[in-house]
């Protein structure tokens, strides 16, 4: 018994460990498919390493530069990320901060060492405090936390290390130059790895993530309005793959300001790349990233219209689907318009706002007029609800029996008998008004959609604006054409295509 324990025990255990395995090289594999160039920074921070190992590998280069060759090493994982505004970010602030720090640290030494051996440690240690205190108030500042913090923490560091230093060593302008050009080599080489070889661009991921996030309101906001007038089965289960179709089209979009504040820095960090060497204007996609996401609290809105316990009859929705149907394609027919003119880097037609998005809304309009009893209600319900038998009424709830803390002989106070009428008057009215609060879920989703007209002209307003400051050309398409649409069009770009990392 003991042996087929023991031989289950080791079978049980190899079958775990080959599913893990399985599961484990899928899951590395997926990650590589979904960005290939991860893959492409991989190969980039090897061969940048395995450069700079050469200093220390090769007997002539070791000669001349010694055992700092180490910070070169440290220099390249540190400084080389996976976009070249983010690694000019690191290594132009690990480089300016490396020379301010070694010069002024020479400066300290030059004088503490004419001050007479009383007076130069109290010196040393006097410049070391000062420069402290003010380098880490500094980093407070909002302008330099965002842009030079990395670069004022390497100062600091670099200031302490060579400043006390000093004091026990007497040749520590040689180790100093020494580690500032192993720390230029590593800066170095990581700039011309992200610059040249395959240089992955933050200010394309924000172009791209932008024309995504625009794209997914749209679908979400086809999918909302296709849902909710769905004729379907009430009994039938739902369908998961389009809540997840709603969900990320928005979602996307709420949670993008941190990820969209990280590529802008980034890519004011960026040369002049483009074809016609414009500057890129990030913060005007920052700013579009603003607008959309407040334009996606609606689309929010519009899903928990789907989900609320209250919904109104689909005899009643039937009546107003053709102009809501209408309203919501022209709206997002506009909005895969103002993507596909930011892929293109066209400045967006005048005539985004067709006419037929002025007739549906109009069209809703008479809608909503043409049935004023399922939103006004009755004048005279509440005189013939009491003579009419087909009034629901009030039923009196039996104590539960299997509640042994109440009896038939509890008092009831005040307060509780004031409750009682209370929620007795708030039934007889939701009773006797039943198809106007039947109607009010859907004149939250009527209202919902008709600000998603609204906040329609502040985004391409916005859009408008980014074309005029990133020199977009006009746009070629001739007057009178239909708009773009790129719904069948497939979407490679996602979210998990951004950078790992973020602000430092």
């Amino acid at each position: 018994m003991g042996l087929q324990s023991c031989l289950k025990t080791v079978d049980m255990k190899k079958r775990y460990g080959d599913l893990v395995k399985k599961i484990g090289w899928k899951r590395v594999w997926g990650v590589g498919r979904e960005d290939p160039r991860r893959v492409i920074h991989a190969f980039k921070v090897g061969l940048s390493l395995t450069l700079v190992s050469l200093l220390y590998l090769m007997e002539p280069l070791f000669e001349g530069i010694g055992e700092n060759t180490m910070w070169a090493v440290l220099t390249v994982v540190v400084v080389l990320e996976f976009s070249a505004g983010a690694t000019l970010c690191k290594g132009l602030n690990r480089g300016f901060g490396t020379f301010l720090a070694g010069s002024l640290s020479f400066l300290v030494e030059y004088i503490a060492s004419r001050s007479g051996s009383v007076f130069h440690g109290i010196f040393i240690g006097a410049a070391v405090f000062i420069v402290g205190f003010v380098a880490t108030y500094i980093r407070f500042v909002p302008h330099i936390k965002k842009n030079y913090d990395y670069g004022v923490l390497i100062f600091l560091l670099t200031f302490n290390l060579i400043t006390v230093s000093s004091y026990r060593i007497d040749n520590v302008l040689k180790v100093a130059q020494e580690r500032f050009y192993t720390i230029a080599i590593g800066c170095g080489v990581c700039l011309l790895m992200s610059l040249l070889i395959f240089p992955i661009w933050s200010g394309e991921d924000l172009h791209k993530s932008t024309i995504w996030k625009i794209e997914g309101l749209a679908r979400s906001i086809d999918a909302c309005v296709g849902d909710y007038f769905s004729d379907d089965d009430p009994n039938k289960p739902e369908d998961t793959s389009l809540d997840d179709l709603i969900y990320k089209g928005y979602k996307a979009v709420v949670d993008s300001k941190s990820i969209d504040d990280t590529l802008a820095l980034y890519s004011s960090w960026e040369p002049r790349h483009s074809r016609k060497c414009h500057k890129f204007p990030g913060q005007q996609y920052v700013k579009l990233g603003a607008v959309l996401r407040h334009f996606g609290y609606i689309v929010i809105a519009l899903h928990g219209c789907l989900q609320t316990e209250i919904q109104t009859p689909l005899s009643v929705r039937l009546l107003f689907k053709d102009p809501c149907i209408r309203l919501a394609g022209e709206v997002s027919r506009a909005l895969r318009e103002l993507a596909d003119c930011i892929r293109h880097r066209q400045i967006c037609s005048t005539e985004i706002l067709s006419d037929n998005l002025q007739q549906a809304l109009h069209d809703l309009n008479a809608a909503f007029k043409s049935q004023p009893k399922l939103f006004l209600g009755q004048n005279n319900r509440n005189n013939n609800s009491a003579n009419d038998p087909s009034t629901p009424t009030m039923v009196k709830s039996e104590p539960k029996k299997g509640n042994s803390n109440r009896t038939n002989n509890d008092v009831v106070t005040p307060k509780q008998a004031e409750r009682k009428v209370l929620r007795h008057t708030i039934s007889k009215i939701v009773i006797t008004r039943l198809e106007f609060s039947e109607t009010l879920p859907f004149s939250a989703f009527a209202s919902m959609l008709v600000e998603a007209v609204a906040r329609l002209d502040l985004v391409i307003e916005q859009v408008e604006e980014l074309g005029n400051v990133a020199n977009f050309k006009e746009c070629t398409r001739p007057p009178g054409d239909q708009l773009i649409n790129v719904k069948a069009c497939e979407i490679t770009y996602s979210p998990d295509n951004f950078p790992s990392h973020g602000i430092d």
